[in-house]
């Protein structure tokens, strides 16, 4: 082969060596970002060319940016007679926070892309001078809350230009709990001489442990409409986006002493919506209490205690009614309760004022809040007690007062003639009822005979069952579980019924239960759970009988048991 043979074969060998080349790197995948550097609360737009038929794994992004507005297109070349299909990805980064970002070697298909790197600086302090298109404001409540303690946080995204979507997020912060409350709010503000659109979203935020606590600022990203104003946020495609600022709250733990149940709030009222003054007995008076509370939640505060009143009333107390509100970004809770009051003596009936024990928070000490004793007059009602007995002197002017009109009574014996026919009919008439009414319980069912008997002592049978009281201590209030072992006992209070258990382990649990109820001593939860453990099988009462029922049927064979 000659020289000028082999330089032919090179040059070809050469070219062929550079198409190959250039052919790789053509069908190299390739990741660029729109800029290198931004400010915290800005978007940058990440883009990936590749040949592969699969999109780009996302994943690795989302520790430390929000992703949005997700592009693609797919572009055909054809290139000295070869075809290619290559395909363009876009996708919208919100860091997270500031500083050196690396954005990881990403997965398409069975190629990657190479790394970059993303200087992310500090977001302006002042953004609601009227410049920024859009900003958010935090507010926290307090800044320095106790452990448990119900926080308000209130977050305002203010926008200068209508916007076609959006998102707003606040994360919630290790070491709390924080729960979104109702609904957004909606206004127009004027901000360094600019008109700017206000939504105002609330949230409750409630510490778990004491120490720091890094609540990071909330976050916006959405989609303007479009116009004029775009430039100004330094896009071309309408993209908003806007970070409030970080903070740090310093929760307090609980004081040692602190009263208890735990009860951290800001302010605590009671007073009487309905407070009578006089009663009847046997007969009910309404009496209602309102409560309310500044910085808490209905879930978080306890009952209202219902008084005892031992022997002298009943008292029943209904379900309490709730209302929660917002009030000066702080949670506020107004709670109503009604009491029917039931007298059982004549007399002067005195009503202990309900007590709360709570924690103020602003001033760091312990405070009972509560209403003042009520006093009422209590005379004789229709239905009530009955009438003393007579005197001996006047017991035969009231016999004489019940016969007709027409029998007179007098010294001379003038009228005696139709005295004794009068007493001799009304005697009659007696002894026929008692007939008719020995009759008619002679005609009961027998199986009467074989239920379970009144405790001794107890004016008549109790109307609830063992059923009744397991349903109440499952789903009702401590409320209804007194008012059913009180009618079970046939008692008229709680004391009584405590005095009636022959258990000893029942006798505390039902102090227990009148301890969270009125005293405000020990955990409800707790009370409940003792009485589901100790009145599994019912109550066991002093000196009860177990009377043996009868069967439903008489037996096969009457002369055998």
């Amino acid at each position: 082969m000659t020289r000028f043979q082999w330089r032919a074969f090179a040059q070809v060998g050469l070219v062929l060596w550079l198409l190959a080349v250039m052919g790789l790197a053509q069908a190299q995948t390739r990741a660029w970002l729109d800029r290198d550097s931004i400010n915290l609360g800005e978007t940058v737009t990440l883009n990936i060319e590749t040949d592969q038929s699969a999109a780009p794994d996302y994943a690795p992004l989302l520790t430390e940016f929000t992703l949005s507005n997700q592009t693609s297109s797919r572009q055909f070349q054809l290139t000295n007679g070869t075809a290619s299909n290559r395909s363009v990805y876009g996708v919208v980064l919100a860091p997270r926070r500031n500083g050196e970002l690396a954005i990881p070697a990403l997965s398409v298909g069975s190629a990657s892309t190479a790394p970059l790197q993303l200087v992310v600086g500090q977001a302006p302090l002042n953004t609601g001078n009227g410049e920024a298109l859009a900003f958010i404001e935090t507010e926290v409540d307090d800044s320095k809350p106790y452990v448990q303690q119900s926080v308000g946080v209130v977050v305002r995204l203010y926008f200068a230009t209508q916007l076609a979507s959006g998102e707003l997020v606040l994360d919630t912060p290790p070491g709390a709990s924080l729960q979104r409350v109702g609904d957004d709010r909606t206004s127009v503000r004027e901000v360094g001489g600019r008109r700017y659109n206000v939504v105002e979203r609330r949230f409750l935020l409630i510490p778990e442990r004491s120490g720091a606590l890094a609540v990071a600022g909330a976050r916006f990203s959405g989609q303007g409409a479009g116009g004029f104003f775009d430039d100004f946020f330094g896009r071309d495609n309408g993209q908003l986006s806007a970070r409030g600022p970080d903070q740090t709250l310093q929760v307090q733990a609980i004081p040692a002493d602190a009263p208890q149940p735990w009860l951290p709030l800001k302010n605590l009222q009671l007073r009487y919506t309905a407070a009578p003054t006089s009663g009847r007995t046997g007969e009910a008076i309404t009496l209602e209490v309102q409560a309310t509370a500044t910085g808490v939640t209905k879930a978080q505060f306890p009952e209202l205690p219902v008084p005892s009143l031992g022997d002298a009333a009943q008292v029943f107390a209904e379900p309490p009614q709730y209302d929660e509100t917002f009030v000066g970004g702080s949670p506020q809770l107004k709670l109503t309760r009604r009491y029917s009051i039931v007298p059982q003596q004549v007399g002067s009936l005195s009503v202990p004022g309900i007590q709360m024990p709570w924690w103020d928070v602003a001033a760091g000490q312990a405070r009972t809040a509560s209403v003042p004793p009520l006093t009422l007059q209590v005379s004789q009602g229709a239905g009530g007690l009955a009438a003393p007995p007579l005197p001996q002197a006047s017991a035969a002017a009231a016999a004489a007062s019940a016969l007709p009109a027409s029998v007179t009574v007098d010294g001379s014996g003038h009228g005696m003639v139709w005295l004794w026919p009068a007493l001799a009919a009304g005697f009659a008439l007696l002894w026929l009822a008692t007939l008719v009414w020995a009759l008619t319980r002679r005609r009961e069912p027998k199986a009467m005979e074989g239920t379970r008997k009144p405790i001794a002592g107890s004016a008549q049978a109790a109307r609830y069952s063992v059923a009744d009281l397991r349903r109440a201590l499952e789903s009702g209030g401590l409320d209804e579980v007194a008012h059913i072992l009180v009618d079970m006992g046939g008692v008229a209070d709680l004391d009584a019924v405590v005095a009636r258990l022959e258990p000893a382990e029942q006798r505390e649990a039902v102090q227990r239960m009148q301890r969270a109820r009125w005293g405000g001593e020990g955990d409800v939860t707790q009370a409940r759970a003792r009485l589901r453990e100790v009145f599994k099988a019912g109550p066991r009462w002093r000196g009860a009988v177990p009377v043996a029922e009868k069967p439903l049927l008489d037996p096969l064979y009457p002369g055998q048991s």
